[in-house]
């Protein structure tokens, strides 16, 4: 049994992440900056200074953990009106990243899992699923920030002998999931019509479950160590499969307008919206044959379950609400 640090455990991945560990047997204390949010059985670490400034310092004496697994960040957003997002992104998930990680190694803490994302590395995966050692190219202050925070913890990790593990997730989803996601819902609830029915994309993605069963294991297995792994589910569906699964788990119709891809682009262009239409009518695969072969790792639930156990919990919250 180790006993294993999570940053953000009473967020959305960080709650699945929680109860996998717990159930696996683990000792969990999660970091957070408000108390309250963490599922049964967590032990909760406060600590509410920004960007871990009091890491060092505020790491209780009886605080001896194995592993830290890092959740919290600065999230990516679609209309970020910053006045320099880049600084913001890095204040946090740069040089936050570093000082928890720093802490947890002067408190000896051997293995730090940092949860990246695979920004990091693209947008789109150009013909070929995206690979761990394919040459970054990230294209918002995010995705630099999670970039940089790797090189960064790769570097500390030479250093100082911190056991360095990064995970680079797509699009996560499953019950409480939020941002573009959730609006996705919310528009195949209320049927509106959606102009995606021509696009063929395929956009790899990873049930917040299935994250958290490679999480667990990047704690535990000693053949981890100092690997970078992409994480997904076992299948990449084209946006308009993507949404006839989500239409037929909620019980309601797929309005879809098969409106050409090179139209969307035309309208993102008008708009100035042609980042935010590119990510969704671009291909974004992700090759996880690196987990599978290194970890034996397959994720435990297929992607309709996921979809299936998401669909049920937005009817809950819809019901709740009428």
């Amino acid at each position: 049994m180790s006993h294993v640090i999570v940053s953000g455990a009473n967020g959305f991945v960080g709650r699945a992440l929680c109860r996998a560990l717990i159930d696996a047997g683990h000792r969990v204390t999660g970091l957070v900056r408000r108390p309250g949010g963490c599922i049964d059985g967590v032990t909760e670490w406060v600590e509410p200074g920004a960007d871990y400034v009091n890491a060092m310092n505020a790491w209780p004496a009886s605080l001896d953990a194995d592993c830290v697994v890092h959740l919290a960040a600065r999230v990516h957003v679609m209309n970020d009106d910053t006045p320099d997002p880049d600084a913001a992104f890095r204040a946090t998930n740069v040089d936050g990243t570093l000082r928890l990680a720093a802490a947890a190694r002067q408190h000896g803490v051997r293995r730090f899992v940092f949860v990246s994302s695979i920004k990091a590395v693209a947008e789109q995966d150009n013909g070929q699923p995206l690979r761990e050692d394919n040459r970054a190219q990230p294209e918002d202050a995010y995705g630099r920030s999670k970039r940089a925070a790797e090189e960064a913890l790769v570097r500390l990790g030479d250093e100082s002998g911190l056991d360095i593990v990064i995970v680079r997730p797509p699009l996560v989803y499953g019950p409480g999931v939020r941002a573009n996601f959730l609006r996705l819902m919310d528009a195949v609830w209320r049927g509106v019509p959606l102009p995606l029915g021509a696009v063929e994309a395929r956009r790899s993605m990873v049930y917040v479950r299935n994250l958290a069963d490679a999480l667990v294991h990047c704690v535990t297995d000693p053949r981890a160590s100092r690997q970078c792994f992409h994480v997904a589910d076992g299948v990449a569906p084209t946006v308009a499969e993507l949404v006839r699964s989500l239409a037929r788990h909620l019980g309601k119709p797929s309005r879809m307008l098969p409106v050409p891809a090179s139209w969307l682009r035309t309208v993102g262009r008008l708009t100035g919206r042609s980042a935010q239409v590119d990510r969704l009518i671009g291909n974004l695969q992700v090759d996880t044959s690196h987990i599978r072969q290194t970890l034996g790792w397959q994720p435990p639930f297929s992607t309709d379950e996921g979809l299936s156990a998401t669909a049920d919990w937005y009817r809950s919250i819809h019901s709740t609400h009428k």
